[in-house]
């Protein structure tokens, strides 16, 4: 090579070089999220007061307009909204409703985003999962959460004890003894609704479907699930079960405060609603363990954005924000439990009961994951009903319902 050409080649690897230097920087991301959630009061005080100011700081050209939304008919509502193109770009969204909405085809499928396989393998795979509907995810878990069992201190002290059974038979030996008072029971399921009944079928051996969520039919009419069904209902009929099952007095949190049960279920709500009260006068510990193992039922909420939103930048910027460990953190505060791993297992400054939360998650059960589980879980609700209502026996509701689920997941 002669000492021309050498130099003409020396030349332009430096123009490439120095253009490659002075490229421009990508523009900044602009614009306004409408972000609609139902965060509590507590909740939402902390997202305003630190998450926005710390999203702000770091992304100064994206507005978002947060916007608090009732619980009750909220449904209704997003799909009124969206019809008539005044939908929020992003929004909290109850677990269950995320199928079915993407079945609608109202959301947008997030799984396309380049960011999105560098997110996945952070989060917990039963939290990512309530996201997924014909091979694609359409959010992204932005909170979880479980119920554990919740002791009332007074009425273990009461029986001699400062801890809280772990298993199955000898918290209904305490339920027994405790059965000698007047209007005091051992546990209370609240309500007939698969959120209420769950942990307690699946703790005693109960399955609704087999693993794939495809059939019902020799799951919840087997003959282990006729079984939990039968043992619950038989303690039922023992007086051992509240009223609070049958929306009755005393209530959960009302016979909790009254000294009337021994345990409820419940999530980590209860405590951020009722206070410090609530963490002086209990003992919390992951469900007793039965026949199934200690199995509660997997709750939370889902970041979503809607397909029709004119700022999709943006808003896919302000959900991989809300998915980082410091915004977990923080609003672990208020008892909710980080979706990632990374996060959970950094967690320091949170309530001290949040840990037993964290242990139950390792065995809880998603409610079926399915377009139809509105449906279904009228079909659950009702068959479990009839049986304590006397209407059918624990086979007919059982045989009936997995029928009836069957036409509903194909």
């Amino acid at each position: 090579m002669t000492l021309k050409k050498l130099l003409v080649g020396l030349f332009s690897l430096l123009l490439v070089a120095g253009l490659a230097g002075c490229k421009a920087d990508p523009k900044p991301i602009s614009g306004k999220v409408l972000f609609w959630h139902t965060y509590s009061e507590g909740e939402e005080a902390l997202f305003l007061e630190e998450v926005v100011p710390l999203f702000n700081a770091e992304y100064p050209d994206i507005e978002i307009e947060s916007v608090r939304m009732p619980y009750d008919g909220l449904k209704q509502q997003v799909i009124t909204a969206y019809t008539g193109n005044v939908a929020p770009d992003v929004m909290r969204m109850d677990i269950v409703w995320v199928p079915e909405f993407a079945k609608q085809g109202i959301l947008e499928e997030v799984s396309a985003f380049d960011e999105f396989s560098d997110l996945k393998d952070n989060f917990f795979a039963g939290s990512l999962s309530t996201n997924f509907y014909n091979g694609k995810y359409y959010g992204l878990p932005l909170n979880t959460n479980t119920k554990v069992a919740v002791y009332s201190k007074a009425v273990l002290a009461e029986l001699g004890l400062t801890e809280a059974p772990a298993t199955w038979d000898e918290m209904i030996a305490l339920a027994r003894t405790l059965k000698a008072s007047d209007d005091r029971w051992g546990l209370t399921p609240q309500g007939f609704g698969p959120w209420g009944f769950l942990p307690y079928f699946w703790t005693l051996g109960g399955k609704v479907t087999d693993d794939e969520y495809s059939v019902a039919t020799g799951y919840l009419n087997s003959a282990d699930s006729i079984a939990a069904v039968q043992q619950l209902y038989d303690y039922y009929k023992e007086g051992l079960i509240g009223p609070a099952m049958f929306g009755e007095q005393p209530d959960a949190w009302g016979g909790m405060a009254g000294g009337n049960y021994l345990w409820i279920d419940d999530g980590p709500w209860y405590f951020s609603i009722i206070g410090q009260t609530a963490i002086d006068s209990t003992i919390v510990s992951t469900i007793p363990e039965g026949k199934g193992g200690s199995v509660s039922v997997v709750g939370g909420e889902d970041l979503v954005m809607f397909n029709k939103s004119e700022n999709k930048d943006a808003s896919w910027t302000f959900m991989q924000f809300m998915m980082t460990d410091e915004v977990q953190k923080i609003m672990a505060k208020t008892g909710m439990i980080p979706v990632t791993q990374s996060a959970a297992d950094s967690l320091t400054d949170v309530p001290a009961y949040v840990a037993t939360y964290i242990e139950q998650l390792k065995t809880a059960q998603p409610r079926t994951p399915s377009a139809s589980w509105g449906s279904i879980e009228q079909v659950l609700s009702l068959a479990i009903e009839s049986v304590f209502r006397d209407e059918k026996t624990v086979t007919e509701a059982l045989n009936d319902a997995a029928t009836e689920i069957d036409a509903l997941l194909k």
